[in-house]
């Protein structure tokens, strides 16, 4: 007998939780349902709380990418924080100055110059 529990989520969304047995069960007809191109995830757990999911391969690599993506833009943004509450006004360098450090007339200029 399959066990489903629908849970919902602060944003609104609604799962159906399948218990640990019947998704064992079902893995075969997942693997099959994913090759013919129905990702919808196999969510299952027990006493009706999600724990774990079941997604198609490229998927979860696709996951793995924006996880990668996220964990960057952090490291970037306490860099940036810890440059920002480190670093003296006097440390930093206008933009025209930049520019013209760099031989850009940023007025006309489209494309960087050429590498030096």
């Amino acid at each position: 007998m399959s066990t489903e529990t629908p849970q919902d989520h602060p944003n609104g969304d609604q799962v159906n939780v399948i218990d640990t047995a019947t998704a064992a069960y079902n893995l075969p007809r997942m693997l099959q349902r994913f090759r013919t191109g129905q990702p919808e995830p196999l969510i299952f757990g027990d006493d009706g709380r999600p724990e774990a999911v079941v997604v198609p391969f490229d998927h979860w690599e696709h996951l793995e990418e924006l996880a990668e993506d996220t964990r960057q833009a952090a490291d970037i943004r306490d860099l940036t924080q810890r440059r920002l509450t480190t670093n003296r006004p006097e440390d930093y360098i206008s933009a025209d100055d930049l520019a013209t450090e760099f031989g850009w007339t940023l007025d006309t200029d489209t494309e960087p110059p050429e590498p030096r």
